[in-house]
């Protein structure tokens, strides 16, 4: 089969292990992101298959349509919305799932909120330019670091990551309180957590607030204005999950009001995010370029899986298939 590897940005698959998977096939990398359906579809309109790094490259029914060697979608992880599963099922175009893994983005979720709470990326930056136990030369921001035990962590989604997180948060001395789903909040007292008493407590309380849910339709949106203006002038508001669960704008809204008075995000709703984004200006966020995955180890298990799914397919007998639906031979 002719494959494609789509934005991978460091050039990692070359170096995988699972790469060898792919020996007897033909297989091109991409290191950057094409935009714009024309570019897209003339790139990838050679190819019988496609790996998505996740969800860095969206396809869409227009995109879909203009590809007619494609034949299998092998996704890196779990499927979410950057692809048209209804489209690609009529086109006659497989979409195999891959597997996750919530060690990672967890251990980089509590990377973000232990540097933000120490402030070691401005103390580190600045030490190189000879500045001792300086945080910022504007006196307004040059506070003290603070520590994590006796303050309230506050987790919205109780999922694989947050369960983690939680722990993390016990293991920390945080008294760690969560809200979600009724199940979800009852799950956490049964695990030795508090369920936040509203929606409202949860923002109002939190001295550390970590979203966890899953972008879909009913969660785009679901963090107002509203909500971040009820959170304290010195909490943390961590996002490594999805930034389409923020209302547009209003992160950076909150923040130049001063409440929350910090942000730390893995996420943006553009990516890779320009050089001049309002965000990246803001001395009072730490963020990072969507590293929850980008790990060795989970990218060694994300990509044998997906690069067995081609094999297995190429075989005649992938049961990997998410598309209810898909018949091979639809075009």
């Amino acid at each position: 089969m002719k494959i494609a590897i789509l934005d991978d940005y460091q050039n990692a698959t070359a170096t995988l292990a699972c790469m060898d998977l792919l020996h007897e096939h033909d297989v091109k990398v991409f290191n950057n992101s094409a935009r714009g359906l024309g570019q897209l579809a003339i790139r990838l309109a050679p190819f019988d298959a496609l790996v998505l790094i996740r969800e860095r490259t969206a396809l869409n029914r227009a995109l879909l349509a203009k590809l007619p060697n494609l034949k299998l979608i092998s996704q890196t992880g779990k499927l979410a919305g950057h692809v048209d599963v209804d489209a690609a099922t009529e086109l006659g175009i497989a979409i195999a799932e891959g597997v996750g893994s919530p060690t990672a983005p967890a251990e980089l979720t509590w990377a973000l909120i232990m540097a933000a709470a120490r402030k070691i990326v401005p103390y580190a930056s600045n030490l190189k330019d000879g500045l001792w136990q300086t945080a910022s030369i504007n006196p307004q921001l040059n506070g003290l670091g603070v520590v994590l035990k006796g303050r309230t962590l506050g987790i919205w989604g109780y999922g694989k990551i947050g369960q983690i997180i939680a722990g993390y948060g016990r293991a920390f001395g945080m008294n760690v309180m969560v809200w979600g789903s009724q199940s979800s909040r009852d799950k956490a007292v049964a695990d030795g957590h508090a369920a936040a008493a509203s929606r409202e407590a949860l923002f109002e309380q939190a001295d550390v607030l970590s979203l966890h849910l899953r972008l879909h339709p009913d969660t785009r949106g679901i963090v107002t204005s509203d909500d971040l203006a009820r959170m304290k002038p010195s909490a943390l508001f961590v996002n490594t999950s999805r930034a389409e669960l923020v209302q547009p704008e209003a992160l950076e809204q909150a923040l130049a009001r001063g409440r929350p008075g910090y942000a730390a995000l893995d996420v943006f709703e553009s990516e890779p995010l320009a050089a001049d984004h309002p965000l990246l200006r803001m001395p009072t966020v730490l963020a990072t370029p969507h590293l929850g995955y980008v790990e060795q180890d989970s990218y060694e298990l994300y990509f044998r899986h997906a690069f067995q799914n081609i094999v297995d397919f190429a075989a005649g007998s992938c049961d990997k298939i998410n598309n209810p639906g898909y018949q091979a031979n639809a075009r």
